[in-house]
C-alpha cells in the first residue's frame, strides 16, 4: 500500500492532548495503539470485518495490551469495532448501508462548512489549492494515473476537506469529521481509482473552491452536494 494509509492514520487523531505527570504518558501510549489499529485496518494488515482475539492484535501490532484495550474501547465508541467478553473483537466491514449513511451524515456537515468557507473563508488558500488541482489534471491528462498522482489526489482532497472543516472552528464538527473519514477510507480500501475517475473527482472539487472563491455560498453548497452524491454513486458501483 502507499503512504495514503499512513496520511488517513494521522488524520485519524483520538487520542488525548500531551501533558505532564503519568496519566499524560499512558494517554500518549493510547493514542499511539489507537492509530496503530486504524493503520493495520488501512493497510489491510487487519482485514475488514475480521473477528480477532486480543492477543492476535498484540501480535499483528505490536502494541501493549493496557494501550491497546484503552484503544479499542474507543474505536468500539466510534463504531469501528464491537468488542465481545471473552470472544474477541469483531471488526467493521462496509456494506452498502454503511457507504450511504457516511455520505448522507458528510452531505449534512460539509454543506453547512461549504457555505460557511464561501462566507468567510481564506480564499487565497482557495486560489492555491485550485491551482494544484489543475497541475495535478494536468499530470494525469499527459502521464495517466500513477501511485504518486494517487498520493496527491488524497492530499488534494485532505485539504479540501480539511480546510473547510477547519474553517467552521467547531471541535464537535472535527471531531465528528475524522470519525466519518476513517468510514469513508474503510468503505473504499478495495475501490479500483482510474484516471477518468480521478479527473472526475478533480473536477468536482474545483467547482466547489470556484464557488468559495467567487463568495457565492448558495453555489458552493450545491457544488458539494452533487461532489458527495457523485462520490456515493461511484462507492456503490463497488458492492
Amino acid at each position: 500500500m502507499t503512504d495514503r494509509g499512513k496520511r488517513q492514520a494521522a488524520f485519524a487523531n483520538g487520542g488525548a492532548e500531551d501533558g505532564a505527570g503519568d496519566r499524560p504518558a499512558a494517554e500518549r501510549l493510547s493514542d499511539v495503539a489507537y492509530k496503530a489499529i486504524l493503520q493495520g485496518l488501512f493497510d489491510q494488515k487487519v482485514p475488514a470485518g475480521a473477528f480477532v482475539s486480543q492477543n492476535d492484535l498484540v501480535r499483528l501490532l505490536g502494541i501493549p495490551v493496557q494501550p491497546l484495550r484503552d484503544a479499542l474501547r474507543v474505536l468500539e465508541a466510534e463504531g469501528v469495532l464491537t468488542i465481545h467478553p471473552r470472544s474477541g473483537i469483531q471488526f467493521l466491514k462496509p456494506d452498502l448501508e454503511l457507504a450511504r449513511s457516511t455520505y448522507q451524515f458528510r452531505s449534512i456537515i460539509e454543506r453547512a462548512a461549504a457555505r460557511r468557507y464561501a462566507e468567510t473563508g481564506d480564499a487565497d488558500k482557495a486560489k492555491q489549492l485550485i491551482a494544484d488541482h489543475k497541475k495535478l489534471q494536468a499530470q494525469i491528462e499527459k502521464n495517466g494515473l500513477s501511485d504518486g498522482a494517487l498520493d496527491k489526489l488524497e492530499d488534494l482532497e485532505q485539504r479540501l476537506h480539511g480546510n473547510m472543516i477547519a474553517n467552521m472552528q467547531n471541535p464537535l464538527v472535527e471531531t465528528t469529521a475524522r470519525r466519518l473519514k476513517n468510514y469513508v477510507t474503510l468503505i473504499r480500501l478495495d475501490r479500483l481509482v482510474t484516471a477518468p475517475l480521478a479527473l472526475r473527482t478533480l473536477t468536482e472539487h474545483i467547482e466547489i473552491l470556484e464557488a468559495c472563491v467567487a463568495r457565492d455560498p448558495d453555489r458552493a453548497e450545491a457544488a458539494i452536494a452533487s461532489h458527495f452524491q457523485a462520490a456515493l454513486q461511484r462507492i456503490l458501483g463497488m458492492f
